[in-house]
């Protein structure tokens, strides 16, 4: 993960290095307009149009809402504070938690000026399952015995609050760094399933975790409906009785279907692991999805200019 965030560095400069090598080379060309335009017929979408204008690029508010297709990876331990309980429990293989689902996803932006913006974001995914144990299971406050049939659950929601600040703003181009929290609500639980309601006992725990996180974004138009978009974000920080982590990167392919309203097709990870300190329990999870998404995009308000120097 680390390499990636490296990479996408590396790129987002790199593009930068080059965008601003072709102007010049532009700048310098002895060749007339009528010329350059004659001999470069296949290239009008790149050249013949004034970013500023596009009815999707550089709006004031743009509104997103779609499906999110992730594959998930969870690992959860919960014991008391006395360390008499609590192993490590894989959602997927040990409790046959399907790997793949479905989830909605939405996000709202608000560009403040030419370098500035306000983002936030939400995201909620619902799991169960049910499965006959393979193996003893300790849980909270009690044990889940070989061959006995369990009932799971997993809700997590994760909202997103980020401000990003352009250093380079460009017409077709925008690099940037942000910084933000993520916020996760999550409560994991589990049921034995008994013949009688008595025989019957759950557990479950659920937790709130601020983190915290910095990162790079960039923002490209590859042409007059074509727009990309990446992100790379991580920060480690202990609060109070939360200890956490989290890396997440997203890459989106926007395209302008008419006029303000756009589709975009994009892949997205994340990856948190937090330990939770609470009055009778302590737990571990540890939670990292990736997959597509398929979102619409609605940009409306006023253009904020960019500069073309």
């Amino acid at each position: 993960m680390k390499k990636l965030f490296s990479l996408l560095i590396i790129s987002l400069f790199w593009f930068s290095a080059q965008s601003q090598t072709t102007a010049e080379i532009q700048v310098e060309s002895p060749l007339p307009t009528a010329q350059n335009n004659t001999n470069n017929t296949n290239f009008e979408d790149l050249q013949d149009y004034d970013a500023n204008e596009l009815p999707w690029h550089a709006r004031r508010f743009k509104l997103t809402a779609g499906a999110f297709f992730p594959s998930n990876n969870t690992q959860v331990e919960v014991g008391s504070n006395n360390g008499d309980f609590g192993n490590m429990i894989d959602f997927e293989k040990d409790l046959g938690f399907n790997k793949n689902t479905t989830s909605f996803t939405a996000a709202f932006e608000w560009r403040i000026s030419r370098r500035s913006r306000l983002g936030a974001e939400y995201f909620y995914l619902r799991r169960t399952a049910t499965k006959t144990l393979q193996k003893e299971i300790e849980f909270g406050d009690h044990t889940y015995p070989v061959n006995a049939t369990v009932s799971a659950f997993m809700d997590n929601a994760i909202y997103r609050i980020t401000y990003g600040y352009a250093f380079i703003s460009k017409p077709k181009y925008e690099i940037g760094a942000l910084i933000g929290a993520h916020i996760l609500l999550g409560d994991v639980g589990l049921r034995l399933e008994a013949e009688t309601a008595a025989a019957e006992y759950r557990d479950d725990f659920d937790f709130t975790a601020p983190l915290p996180d910095i990162g790079l974004w960039g923002e490209f138009v590859l042409g007059k409906r074509l727009g990309l978009y990446a992100n790379a974000n991580y920060f480690a920080i202990k609060i109070n009785d939360v200890d956490g982590r989290l890396w997440s990167y997203n890459l989106s392919i926007l395209y302008n279907v008419y006029k303000n309203f756009s589709l975009t097709a994009g892949y997205t990870g994340l990856n948190i692991r937090v330990d939770v300190e609470k009055a009778r329990l302590n737990g571990f999870f540890k939670w990292g999805y990736n997959g597509p998404s398929i979102t619409a995009t609605y940009a409306f308000g006023k253009h904020v200019k960019l500069y073309k120097h």
